[in-house]
Order: C-alpha cells, then sequence, then structure tokens
C-alpha cells in the first residue's frame, strides 16, 4: 500500500474536516482507485459507488457523524462511506464470507445507520430519525441519500409526502444519474431531466427579483409584483420542476455531483434550513473508470474482473444460468402463445429478459422499482385476456405479497411469478437471499408453486404453468444450473406429481429445487457407509405429493430438504400433510434455520448450512443412529 495516499491517514469522518476542496478531490480518485482494486479480486457493485464518492466526502466533512445520521438508499453505492469510515483495512474482504458486507450494516459500524439493501425505503427510515429528535430534543441532522430509481419507487412517494406534511428538518440528497440498474423509466424520470436541461431557470428568477426589489423607483409595491412574478416563472418556465415544492419540500437547482466545494457549501447551506429540502445532484454512474462509464448496466453489480479491460474473469462452466435458460424458453413460448407478457421491475437484464424485449418490445414491461405496482399490473393485464409473466428476484417480490394475495390469487388470474435467485445466492448477503419465498408463495390460496430441480425442469415448469393457468410461483436459483440437456418440447407436467430419482429403503429425501442434486450426492455417500436412502424429487412445492410422503413414511426416516426457511417453510408442510393421513414417522426436517445468512460464496454458505451433499448425508445418519437403540 503506497504510504503518500491521503485514504491511507483518514481513520474518521472527522479528518475530512481538515482537508481543503483540492485535497478531497484528490482524495476522492484515491478511493475510486481502491475501490476498483478491491473490486476487481470480489466484484460488487462498481458504478454505483463510483458515482457517489464526492456526495459522501462532501456530506462526512459537513456533518458529525455518527451523532449526525447519514441514511443510504439500497446501499450499494456506500463503498466510499465504508473506506472513510475506519474499515480501509478490512475493504479488500468486501462481500467475502467473514468479510465487510456490500451494504451498510449497523453491526458492522457505529457509521452504518440501518441495514439498508432495499430500494425506497430511506426517507421513511430518515423521517423517522428526524422525529425521534424532535421528540427527545435533539440536534442530530439528518440526511438520507437517494437515487433517482430509488425516488420513483412507491415507499419513497409515500415517505416524501409524509415529509413535506411534517415539515421538520431533514435533507434528501437526490443523486440523479438516470441509472437504476437497466436504464430508468417513468414520468419521475421524465421530470427529472426537464430539470437538469434548465439549471438556469432559479438563476434568471432570482435575478428579477433582486432586480425589481433593489429599485427605489418602485417601491414596496413591485417588489410585492415582483415575487408574484417569481412565481409565475416557476410556472411559465419549468412548471414540472414544482412537484417537490408542491409537495411542501424545498428543492435547490441540480448540482454537478463531482464539484466538491458546490456540494459542501450547498448541503452546509440547507442543512440550516427550518423545513425538509430535497438536493439535487446530477452524478455520472461508473465516474472516474472508463469501463464503468461505458457500460454502467455492467457494473452494477459484477463478479471480479480485470481492471485493465473491464471484462469479467470467467470461469469454466459448460452449463448455462439458470435465468438465461428462462429467458430462452419464455421466448420460445412468446412465440407460440401472442398473449404472452413479460414484466419486471428494473431488472430487464438480470431476470434474463433483455431477449423477450428485443424481441417483443411491445409486449415487454419494465415498471421501474416498484414490485407491488407490477405485480398490480400483472392482474389487469390478466383481466384483460393477456398472459403476464413476472420476473423478479425472490428477496424484492417478498415486497409485493398483498399484491400477489389479493389482487391475483384472489381472482384466481393467469399470472406466473418467475422468482430468480430463490435461495442463497451468495456475496449479496442477508438483505438479497430468497430465504422466504417457500413460505409467501405456498400460504397463499390458489396459488401453486413448482420447484424445479434442473434447467430441463425450469423448461417444463414454466410450459406447465402457463398451460394450466391460475396464479402460478416458478422458484429457481442463482447461477449455472445443472449442466442438464434441454428438452426439444417441453411438457406439461402432472400437477402434484414428485419423480423418484433413486430408491432406497432405510430413509426417504424428499428434495425440492437446488436441493435434489445434493440430495442426491447425500445418498451417495449414505449407500457407501450401508445407509440405502431413497431421494425423491418432489418438483411441486404446492399442491404436494401426498402418495411419496406416505411413502416416505414407511422407511425409518422422512427428511425434507429445502433451500428456504424451515420455519413455516415447505418441510413443515409436509409433516402437516402426514397429519392429514393420520400418519405418523420419524422424521428431520433441514433447510435455513430461524436466523439471517451473511454474505459468502453460495456453496461456502450451503455448507455452513449443512445443506450440501456432506451435510445432508451426515444429518441423516446422526438422526437414524440416535434413533436405533442398538
Amino acid at each position: 500500500m503506497n504510504d503518500s495516499r491521503i485514504l491511507d491517514i483518514v481513520s474518521s469522518p472527522a479528518d475530512l474536516k481538515l482537508l481543503d476542496d483540492e485535497e478531497l478531490s484528490i482524495l476522492a480518485q484515491e478511493i475510486r482507485e481502491e475501490i476498483v482494486t478491491a473490486t476487481s479480486q470480489t466484484g460488487g457493485h462498481v458504478a454505483s459507488s463510483l458515482g457517489a464518492v464526492e456526495i459522501i466526502l462532501a456530506a462526512h466533512a459537513v456533518l458529525d457523524c455518527p451523532h449526525d445520521k447519514l441514511v443510504f438508499d439500497v446501499g450499494h453505492q456506500a463503498y466510499a462511506h465504508k473506506l472513510v469510515t475506519g474499515r480501509l483495512d478490512e475493504f479488500r474482504t468486501l462481500r467475502t464470507y467473514g468479510g465487510l458486507s456490500g451494504f451498510p450494516k449497523p453491526g458492522e459500524s457505529p457509521y452504518d445507520v440501518h441495514p439498508s439493501g432495499h430500494a425506497s425505503d430511506s426517507l421513511s427510515v430518515a423521517l423517522g430519525l428526524a422525529k425521534a429528535r424532535d421528540l427527545t430534543g435533539d440536534d442530530q441532522r439528518v440526511v438520507a441519500i437517494i437515487g433517482d430509481a430509488a425516488l420513483s419507487g412507491g415507499m419513497a412517494f409515500e415517505a416524501l409526502n409524509h415529509i413535506g406534511q411534517a415539515q421538520t428538518p431533514l435533507v434528501v440528497i437526490l443523486n440523479d444519474n438516470e441509472m437504476s440498474i437497466s436504464r430508468n423509466v417513468g414520468a419521475l424520470m421524465k421530470h427529472l431531466g426537464y430539470m437538469r436541461a434548465s439549471t438556469q431557470y432559479r438563476q434568471t428568477r432570482d435575478s428579477l427579483q433582486e432586480a425589481l426589489e433593489s429599485s427605489g423607483a418602485v417601491g414596496n409595491a413591485l417588489a410585492n409584483f415582483g415575487r408574484n412574478v417569481k412565481e409565475s416563472m416557476k410556472q411559465f418556465i419549468i412548471p414540472r420542476s414544482m412537484i417537490f415544492e408542491q409537495l411542501g419540500i424545498l428543492c435547490t437547482a441540480p448540482i454537478d455531483g463531482h464539484d466538491i466545494k458546490a456540494l459542501r457549501e450547498t448541503l452546509a447551506a440547507v442543512l440550516e434550513t427550518d423545513g425538509p429540502v430535497l438536493m439535487h445532484v446530477v452524478t455520472r454512474k461508473g465516474a472516474g473508470y472508463e469501463p464503468a462509464v461505458r457500460n454502467p448496466e455492467k457494473f452494477h453489480g459484477i463478479a471480479p474482473f480485470d481492471i485493465a479491460t473491464g471484462e469479467v474473469k470467467k470461469k469454466p462452466c459448460s452449463a448455462p444460468s439458470y435465468t438465461s435458460v428462462f429467458g430462452r424458453a419464455l421466448v420460445e413460448e412468446a412465440r407460440r402463445d401472442e398473449r404472452i407478457v413479460a414484466i419486471t421491475a428494473a431488472m430487464k437484464d438480470g431476470t434474463g429478459l433483455s431477449p423477450f424485449a428485443e424481441e417483443f418490445p411491445d409486449r415487454f414491461v419494465d415498471a421501474g422499482i416498484a414490485e407491488e405496482h407490477a405485480v398490480g399490473m400483472a392482474s389487469g393485464l390478466a383481466i384483460g385476456g393477456r398472459k403476464p409473466v413476472v420476473a423478479i428476484y425472490s428477496t424484492f417480490l417478498q415486497r409485493a405479497i398483498d399484491q400477489m394475495a389479493i389482487n391475483n390469487a384472489l381472482a384466481d388470474l393467469d399470472v406466473v411469478f418467475a422468482i430468480d435467485r430463490a435461495g442463497v445466492v451468495g456475496e449479496d448477503g442477508p438483505t438479497h437471499h430468497g430465504m422466504y419465498d417457500l413460505v409467501y408463495t405456498r400460504m397463499v390460496p390458489n396459488m401453486r408453486v413448482l420447484a424445479p430441480s434442473d434447467e430441463a425442469e425450469l423448461v417444463h415448469a414454466l410450459h406447465t404453468a402457463l398451460a394450466l393457468g391460475g396464479p402460478f410461483a416458478i422458484r429457481y436459483p442463482r447461477g449455472a444450473a445443472e449442466g442438464v440437456p434441454l428438452p426439444e418440447q417441453p411438457r406439461v407436467l402432472e400437477e402434484g406429481k414428485a419423480r423418484v430419482m433413486r430408491e432406497g429403503d432405510d430413509a426417504a429425501i424428499l428434495a425440492f429445487g437446488r436441493m435434489v442434486p445434493r440430495a442426491l450426492g447425500a445418498a451417495e455417500l449414505l449407500a457407501e457407509r450401508g445407509i440405502e436412502a431413497r431421494v425423491v424429487d418432489m418438483r411441486w412445492a404446492k399442491p404436494l405429493d401426498a402418495h411419496e410422503i406416505a411413502r416416505a413414511a414407511q422407511t425409518k426416516l422422512l427428511v425434507t430438504v429445502e433451500g428456504g426457511v424451515i420455519e413455516g417453510g415447505v418441510g413443515e408442510g409436509v409433516l402437516g400433510e402426514l397429519a392429514r393421513q393420520g400418519l405418523s414417522a420419524p422424521a428431520l426436517t433441514l433447510g435455513i434455520p430461524d436466523r439471517f445468512v451473511p454474505q459468502g460464496k453460495s456453496d461456502d454458505l450451503l455448507c455452513d448450512l449443512g445443506l450440501d451433499a456432506e451435510g445432508i448425508a451426515a444429518s441423516v445418519e446422526r438422526r437414524l443412529a440416535s434413533s436405533n437403540p442398538f
């Protein structure tokens, strides 16, 4: 490490107050170099964090954290924050097992206010902090940093409305970079674009007002008239910029988000305001690293990459990803059925829908970061005779449980929920693991749930859901599939029917989705130890195969293995089915225990959870041994 860097002597935000604007600009470049170097080894959210460096430095230079509160939305832009809050030495462990989280994490640092990871929640948290301050009579200053895409989310709109009503001092820094993960969509984005294009309107308006008020000949009457003109010019020159001020929130003119001096001066000024202020800051995603500037979507969340070229360091893998298999299968289905419409929430590339959008642009909808709206809109499309397929990550779809149940399932509509990133997802950690979808989909009446165990099963599952109709959920994991051949023609799976993958009389392992290959591996290990285990690919998490559950009860041990939480999960559903049949059997439910799972490589996490082949085999062997009196 180069001892001459300013970054090396910054141990806390207090040190930033000793630096002038030029030194802070040098520090910004050093931070960018450190971010690029570290993420080239660990992967991470590069473009967002590079774009927000000056905002974070200016905020910490003005605020007195952790007494004052700096609240991040999503948190994927907070790498500079980690570097200036005493975590430089650990920074190159970012997103690794046992290392630093890729998002703010209160248990990691007193400077991290809340465990962010999902979009559009920062303004609600910030207003809560401001109200708590008011109730205790404290003097904390509260600043929230939110991206323009996250600002379009429904929760952010709800918070803006309340902030305008509450009129308590609070600063919202709008990081406007015209990007979310995919290109931003929606009327608010057009509104912000108009504001960016009209940066002179306030200068013109205020100059006219000052001229009128300084004229001795016109007196107070013209001065009052001038104030009216000032307000009229708002409406005439830039009427659409008034959305925030009409909510009761003072809004600054757009500021260059890479100008440290302007950011510091503006933030210091607006913090003196006795009400809420929105500070509109325009930045460039990926700033300081050309590959990220050229391709900010790729560098939103990227695997380890080569710094010189920006190309991902690809691991040899012959199998396609589950996401890409889903995307291609949906295109094939759409060619056969013109009623199919694809919907996503700012995740066109992440959910594999780019090929669909290119071939069927009129049948593709990106709803922006608004999962509730996306799922609600799907119900309208279904009522209108279309067959919507909603592709959203498991962790984000849980934000729309009410819309799944009431808008879609209650009316028994033909809607398919393609739940990507089900189970542990790896380096993004606890805010992104898809741990809960087996619970929140199975609990909804009329919903049927498929958990394909490989890519061929995924193709069949999608075809089945579209063919049978009604509300369907299909869950599949992140990453490479199993490498099995894809079917030439998909087929409709028999509802509620599992498939036996291996016979055995000592134990029966009922496995769901991604756990099936691992259960097969466990059976091989058990066979070496003299234990013969039947392995069943359950396929359906709802309805369950009652016949296979009854058969499993005839062995010495019934085992369920799922890639979701045990509490309320499908394993407990199997035990419930046993009870309904009046059966009893020694049983073992394996899955994610009642705790949050940290970040790390998915295989390492599954091993830690006892959900790899060795862990499953060991659990089965221990349980059989404990129930054997001899």
